[in-house]
């Protein structure tokens, strides 16, 4: 039996989405993996990425297409990874290095100022010169 249009539409949009998901994915990747210099240890973060890549994909086909995987699903994926790549990798790949950045200044400044009065305390408790 056919595909009715309103399926078909649905079919190529939720294709087209689950590629730029994946190309969004791939970027938070890049940013949390960074520049590492062990080779194997950077072979199996790829591989389990790849995995994960794959059933985050599936489950979203399987959720809004009821996973009809034909070769065109397959060709819009790749398309749509393609244009996301192209066109928007590199702006969402700059806010997310922006985003982190300011995470991790956030996180530090918060620990630096919850250790500092323990600190203090520390060293009134452990003060030899009474």
């Amino acid at each position: 039996m056919p595909l009715g249009l309103n399926m078909q539409i649905n079919l190529v949009m939720y294709s087209l989405l689950g590629g730029l998901i994946a190309g969004v994915l791939f970027d938070i990747y890049r940013v949390v993996r960074g520049i590492n210099s062990i080779k194997i240890l950077t072979i199996i973060q790829d591989i389990l990425f790849c995995i994960l890549i794959a059933l985050v994909i599936f489950t979203f086909l399987l959720y809004t297409n009821y996973a009809f995987l034909t070769p065109y699903v397959y060709i819009l994926i790749v398309s749509a990874l393609l244009i996301y790549f192209r066109f928007i990798s590199k702006y969402v790949y700059a806010s997310e290095i922006v985003i982190a950045w300011t995470f991790y200044k956030l996180i530090r400044i918060i620990l630096k100022n919850i250790c500092y009065p323990l600190k203090i305390i520390v060293y009134k408790i452990t003060d030899k010169r009474k």
